[in-house]
């Protein structure tokens, strides 16, 4: 088996293991509650969701915050993803977030109709969520550094595709027409991270979007928008990738 062929196969096992643990410690409302609510009035229901409702949404990543103490799989992550990586440079991230807000009307067309619409059609909330996720990393250093909004949003990525992943091997383990595993690999796995994270994010994005819409980069921005500094940095935050 080639590299890439082992990487289709490989995955976030400790944010998926983290998931796991959070789901079973901490479950989101049953289908149970959801059937006593069913017989509620209507005018009761009414009351209950406009003061229930956004609270019963679980924010995953306030979970693991909160309670990464109590627990070794979910202190492993919280540690993990605070801890930051001595060949991490935040001189050449930050001159990757000028480059991308800079030239980010190209950039996000770009990303959108390369990327994000191609896997989100017909889904705005989610695009609009990873337009977000983008935006809050590419803001400033404080904010994709561990504490600040973009950290926290890469963070709730990671434990997202952990779910996806589930609910996609799920289903396919009930109807294995649904998602080839041999064929296509593990769901999110780590090739599919690398192929979409760097070409699509980092290549892509500043060669063919700058060029396809005549603009020039200043000179000395060019070598670190092509490098994709802060792209890459960020999916490796999402998938809990290193560098070897």
């Amino acid at each position: 088996m080639d590299d890439t062929a082992s990487m289709k196969m490989s995955y976030d096992k400790l944010g998926e293991a983290a998931y796991d643990r959070l789901n079973g410690l901490y479950p989101p409302p049953s289908e149970k509650q959801g059937m006593a609510q069913a017989s509620e009035d209507s005018e009761a229901k009414d009351r209950r969701s406009s003061t229930e409702g956004k609270s019963r949404k679980r924010d995953m990543f306030l979970l693991l915050r909160d309670h990464a103490h109590e627990d070794r799989v979910l202190n492993s992550l919280w540690t993990e993803v605070n801890t930051v990586p001595q060949w991490v440079c935040w001189d050449q991230i930050a001159r990757g977030q000028e480059v991308f807000y800079r030239y980010g009307g190209p950039a996000l067309t770009g990303l959108a109709f390369q990327s994000l619409l191609g896997g989100m059609v017909g889904i705005a909330p989610q695009s609009f969520e990873t337009t977000q996720h983008i935006l809050q990393c590419t803001k400033d250093l404080s904010s994709i550094q561990p504490g600040g909004a973009g950290h926290a949003s890469s963070i709730r990525v990671r434990l997202l595709h952990a779910a996806v992943r589930r609910r996609i091997l799920r289903l396919a383990r009930s109807n294995p027409e649904y998602f080839n595993v041999d064929e296509y690999g593990v769901p999110i796995n780590d090739l599919d991270c690398v192929c979409h994270g760097i070409c699509d994010f980092c290549f892509s994005d500043p060669d063919l979007d700058r060029n396809n819409w005549n603009f020039q980069c200043y000179a000395d921005l060019v070598e670190f928008s092509q490098a994709g500094d802060l792209v890459e940095g960020r999916y490796r935050i999402s998938h809990g990738q290193t560098v070897s």
